[in-house]
Protein backbone atom coordinates (compact mmCIF):
# COMPACT_ATOMS: atom_id res chain seq x y z
CA UNK A 1 0.00 0.00 0.00
CA UNK A 2 2.78 2.75 0.90
CA UNK A 3 4.74 1.77 -2.30
CA UNK A 4 1.52 2.32 -4.39
CA UNK A 5 1.04 5.83 -3.06
CA UNK A 6 4.45 6.65 -3.62
CA UNK A 7 4.06 5.57 -7.06
CA UNK A 8 0.71 8.04 -7.16
CA UNK A 9 2.70 10.52 -5.54
CA UNK A 10 5.96 10.45 -8.30
CA UNK A 11 3.45 10.12 -10.91
CA UNK A 12 1.83 13.90 -9.76
CA UNK A 13 4.94 15.06 -9.28
CA UNK A 14 5.97 14.26 -13.04
CA UNK A 15 2.64 15.74 -14.02
CA UNK A 16 2.66 19.01 -12.58
CA UNK A 17 6.07 19.40 -14.02
CA UNK A 18 5.13 18.60 -17.48
CA UNK A 19 2.29 21.09 -17.34
CA UNK A 20 4.65 23.90 -15.70
CA UNK A 21 7.11 23.36 -18.66
CA UNK A 22 4.11 23.11 -21.35
CA UNK A 23 2.76 27.17 -20.22
CA UNK A 24 6.45 28.05 -19.79
CA UNK A 25 6.70 27.02 -23.77
CA UNK A 26 3.61 28.32 -24.92
CA UNK A 27 4.73 31.80 -23.02
CA UNK A 28 7.67 31.88 -24.67
CA UNK A 29 6.03 31.90 -28.08
CA UNK A 30 3.29 33.89 -27.86
CA UNK A 31 3.85 36.86 -30.17
CA UNK A 32 3.66 40.41 -28.71
CA UNK A 33 0.59 42.79 -28.67
CA UNK A 34 0.25 46.17 -28.85
CA UNK A 35 4.14 47.33 -29.23
CA UNK A 36 4.69 50.32 -28.92
CA UNK A 37 7.15 52.05 -31.86
CA UNK A 38 10.16 53.80 -31.18
CA UNK A 39 9.81 57.45 -31.19
CA UNK A 40 9.60 59.28 -34.45
CA UNK A 41 9.36 55.88 -36.09
CA UNK A 42 7.17 54.84 -39.08
CA UNK A 43 5.13 52.26 -39.97
CA UNK A 44 6.15 50.96 -43.66
CA UNK A 45 3.39 50.49 -46.24
CA UNK A 46 3.49 48.05 -48.67
CA UNK A 47 4.76 50.11 -51.74
CA UNK A 48 6.41 52.78 -49.81
CA UNK A 49 9.67 53.11 -50.92
CA UNK A 50 12.47 54.91 -49.46
CA UNK A 51 11.29 58.77 -49.65
CA UNK A 52 14.57 60.26 -48.29
CA UNK A 53 16.13 58.82 -50.98
CA UNK A 54 13.79 59.48 -53.59
CA UNK A 55 14.57 60.98 -57.03
CA UNK A 56 12.53 63.97 -57.69
CA UNK A 57 9.37 63.84 -60.44
CA UNK A 58 10.37 64.50 -64.16
CA UNK A 59 8.48 66.59 -66.49
CA UNK A 60 4.54 65.25 -66.37
CA UNK A 61 4.47 62.21 -68.23
CA UNK A 62 2.32 62.99 -71.74
CA UNK A 63 -1.51 62.56 -70.97
CA UNK A 64 -5.14 63.78 -72.32
CA UNK A 65 -5.02 67.18 -70.06
CA UNK A 66 -0.96 67.40 -70.47
CA UNK A 67 -0.56 66.50 -74.19
CA UNK A 68 3.15 68.13 -74.31
CA UNK A 69 4.28 67.68 -70.85
CA UNK A 70 5.41 70.07 -68.42
CA UNK A 71 6.23 72.74 -71.29
CA UNK A 72 4.56 76.08 -71.19
CA UNK A 73 2.82 74.65 -74.43
CA UNK A 74 -0.07 76.91 -74.06
CA UNK A 75 -2.53 76.48 -77.32
CA UNK A 76 -3.27 79.88 -79.52
CA UNK A 77 -6.77 80.76 -78.67
CA UNK A 78 -9.61 79.75 -80.93
CA UNK A 79 -10.41 81.76 -83.97
CA UNK A 80 -6.98 83.49 -83.98
CA UNK A 81 -5.58 82.67 -87.03
CA UNK A 82 -9.14 83.30 -88.91
CA UNK A 83 -8.55 86.23 -90.58
CA UNK A 84 -4.51 85.19 -91.47
CA UNK A 85 -4.05 84.21 -95.56
CA UNK A 86 -3.03 80.32 -95.42
CA UNK A 87 -0.56 79.54 -98.44
CA UNK A 88 -0.14 75.33 -98.79
CA UNK A 89 2.59 75.60 -101.11
CA UNK A 90 5.66 77.58 -100.06
CA UNK A 91 6.30 74.21 -97.23
CA UNK A 92 4.79 71.69 -99.75
CA UNK A 93 8.56 70.50 -99.92
CA UNK A 94 8.85 70.21 -95.99
CA UNK A 95 6.06 67.80 -95.49
CA UNK A 96 6.82 65.17 -92.99
CA UNK A 97 6.04 61.31 -92.89
CA UNK A 98 5.65 58.91 -90.13
CA UNK A 99 5.65 54.90 -89.45
CA UNK A 100 2.39 53.28 -89.27
CA UNK A 101 0.08 53.80 -86.43
CA UNK A 102 3.14 56.44 -85.37
CA UNK A 103 3.23 59.71 -83.89
CA UNK A 104 6.97 59.67 -83.74
CA UNK A 105 9.59 62.55 -85.28
CA UNK A 106 11.53 60.60 -87.60
CA UNK A 107 15.20 62.08 -87.41
CA UNK A 108 15.59 62.21 -90.86
CA UNK A 109 12.31 64.48 -91.37
CA UNK A 110 13.59 66.96 -88.76
CA UNK A 111 15.74 69.11 -91.18
CA UNK A 112 12.73 69.99 -93.39
CA UNK A 113 11.05 71.17 -89.89
CA UNK A 114 14.46 73.53 -88.91
CA UNK A 115 14.08 74.85 -92.86
CA UNK A 116 10.20 76.07 -91.89
CA UNK A 117 11.18 77.32 -88.44
CA UNK A 118 13.88 78.97 -90.04
CA UNK A 119 11.53 80.79 -92.21
CA UNK A 120 9.14 81.32 -89.45
CA UNK A 121 11.61 83.40 -87.99
CA UNK A 122 12.56 85.34 -90.25
CA UNK A 123 9.32 86.51 -90.81
CA UNK A 124 8.23 87.22 -87.48
CA UNK A 125 4.41 88.05 -88.11
CA UNK A 126 3.72 85.06 -90.01
CA UNK A 127 2.48 81.73 -88.24
CA UNK A 128 2.03 78.35 -89.03
CA UNK A 129 -0.85 75.60 -89.47
CA UNK A 130 0.28 72.05 -88.68
CA UNK A 131 -2.36 69.64 -89.97
CA UNK A 132 -1.91 65.97 -89.27
CA UNK A 133 -3.12 63.33 -91.73
CA UNK A 134 -3.03 59.62 -91.51
CA UNK A 135 -3.51 56.53 -94.02
CA UNK A 136 -7.33 55.01 -94.66
CA UNK A 137 -6.93 52.29 -92.48
CA UNK A 138 -8.44 52.31 -89.17
CA UNK A 139 -11.92 53.72 -87.62
CA UNK A 140 -12.62 57.63 -87.70
CA UNK A 141 -12.25 58.41 -84.51
CA UNK A 142 -8.99 56.75 -84.22
CA UNK A 143 -7.43 58.15 -87.30
CA UNK A 144 -8.30 61.56 -86.13
CA UNK A 145 -6.79 61.22 -82.91
CA UNK A 146 -3.65 59.87 -84.40
CA UNK A 147 -3.24 62.29 -87.18
CA UNK A 148 -3.87 64.95 -83.81
CA UNK A 149 -0.86 63.43 -81.98
CA UNK A 150 1.12 63.99 -85.09
CA UNK A 151 0.44 67.34 -85.33
CA UNK A 152 1.29 67.72 -81.76
CA UNK A 153 3.98 66.34 -82.37
CA UNK A 154 5.50 68.52 -84.74
CA UNK A 155 4.52 71.72 -82.69
CA UNK A 156 6.24 70.85 -79.98
CA UNK A 157 9.48 70.31 -82.21
CA UNK A 158 9.05 73.62 -83.56
CA UNK A 159 9.15 74.90 -79.90
CA UNK A 160 12.21 73.02 -79.18
CA UNK A 161 13.54 74.96 -82.39
CA UNK A 162 12.45 78.42 -80.94
CA UNK A 163 9.07 79.19 -82.44
CA UNK A 164 6.54 80.27 -79.71
CA UNK A 165 3.63 78.39 -79.48
CA UNK A 166 1.17 80.82 -79.65
CA UNK A 167 2.09 81.20 -83.54
CA UNK A 168 1.40 77.55 -84.03
CA UNK A 169 -2.04 76.46 -84.88
CA UNK A 170 -2.62 72.35 -85.63
CA UNK A 171 -5.11 70.63 -86.56
CA UNK A 172 -6.27 67.27 -87.07
CA UNK A 173 -7.96 65.56 -90.62
CA UNK A 174 -7.26 61.76 -89.83
CA UNK A 175 -7.97 60.10 -92.70
CA UNK A 176 -10.31 62.84 -94.58
CA UNK A 177 -7.45 64.66 -97.13
CA UNK A 178 -5.25 61.77 -98.42
CA UNK A 179 -2.06 63.22 -100.26
CA UNK A 180 -2.65 60.02 -102.99
CA UNK A 181 -5.63 57.63 -103.20
CA UNK A 182 -4.64 54.64 -103.72
CA UNK A 183 -5.24 51.73 -101.48
CA UNK A 184 -1.90 50.09 -101.34
CA UNK A 185 1.60 51.16 -99.28
CA UNK A 186 2.92 53.28 -101.59
CA UNK A 187 -0.17 55.36 -101.08
CA UNK A 188 -0.34 54.88 -97.38
CA UNK A 189 2.63 56.14 -96.74
CA UNK A 190 2.43 59.29 -98.34
CA UNK A 191 -0.57 59.92 -96.51
CA UNK A 192 0.86 58.87 -93.18
CA UNK A 193 1.97 62.44 -92.52
CA UNK A 194 2.08 66.51 -91.14
CA UNK A 195 1.61 69.21 -93.74
CA UNK A 196 2.71 72.90 -92.71
CA UNK A 197 0.48 75.84 -94.04
CA UNK A 198 2.02 79.30 -94.04
CA UNK A 199 -0.35 81.76 -92.17
CA UNK A 200 0.30 85.59 -93.08
CA UNK A 201 -1.53 88.29 -91.27
CA UNK A 202 -3.89 90.87 -92.77
CA UNK A 203 -2.71 94.13 -94.23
Amino acid sequence: MKEKKMKLNKFANLLVIGLVLTVAASGCRKKPVNVTGLPGATTPRVGDGDRAGAIPPGPRPLTDDNPLGSKDMTLPPAGQFDKYTPDAEIFKAYTVYFDFDSSVLKTLEKPKMASVADHLKANPSCAVRVAGNCDERGTEEYNRALGERRALAAREEFVRLGINPNRIDTISYGKDRPADPGHDESAWKKNRRDDFILLTPPK
